[in-house]
């Protein structure tokens, strides 16, 4: 989902990169703000058949990261588990950035106590709307892509993919709004993971250096 070229001329918002992710600064003018910003990581934290740890910073949208969490588990066919740990103990820790902090989602691997951990941040509001299934659709497709990059998966050019980068173009909106349609209340996430076929192959193909 991350393409800064693209993401900068649809949203015209002033982009900072940080190594080799970029955060976009939210222009409260633009009527679709997003943007999926990622590390490429060059390690993955899970072997085959493997559970990982996690924490979820608490908040009205920890349930669309947990949910994020668990197609990921469903789309590996129960080889990937995630149990919950705390803060200080977890692998993936998924924690929600404020406008002010100017970012929309972010994959960043520490140190954290002497083993390595990966931090996600989402933005829970990244858009001014009044649809709030859209909001939480674009919450949760957030999680999704950033905890993907959690498990060492890269950015694809498919628009069909959640791993797909913004870089190679295509309609932001549409790419939000066909998920949007499958919903009729937030229940509705649960049920329908957001993975494509490519994605859940290269879940399954993962390298795995952790």
């Amino acid at each position: 989902m991350c393409g800064a070229g693209r993401i900068k001329r649809v949203l015209k918002a002033p982009l900072t990169p940080i190594g080799d992710s970029v955060v976009a600064r939210w222009n409260r003018r633009s009527v679709f703000v997003v943007c999926f910003c990622c590390l490429e990581l060059t390690a993955t934290l899970v072997a085959q058949a493997e559970t990982l740890s996690f924490w979820i910073a608490p908040g009205p949208d920890s349930q669309l990261a947990e949910w994020a969490l668990s197609a990921w588990s469903e789309a590996s066919g129960g080889k990937l588990k995630f149990k919950p740990l705390a803060r200080a103990d977890a692998q993936i820790l998924i924690v929600w950035a404020s406008a002010e902090e100017g970012m929309y989602g972010e994959a960043r691997p520490i140190q954290l106590n002497g083993h390595r951990a990966v931090e996600v941040f989402v933005r829970p509001a990244p858009l001014e709307t009044s649809d709030v299934l859209l909001r939480d659709a674009i919450a949760y497709l957030t999680c999704l892509h950033e905890s993907g990059h959690a498990l060492g998966l890269q950015h694809t050019d498919q628009f069909a993919d959640i791993m797909y980068s913004f870089q190679f173009g295509g309609d932001i909106r549409e790419y939000f709004g066909r998920y949007r349609r499958r919903l009729r209340s937030r229940a509705d996430i649960q049920k329908n993971w957001g993975l494509s076929p490519a994605d859940i192959e290269q879940l399954q193909h993962r390298p795995s250096i952790w």
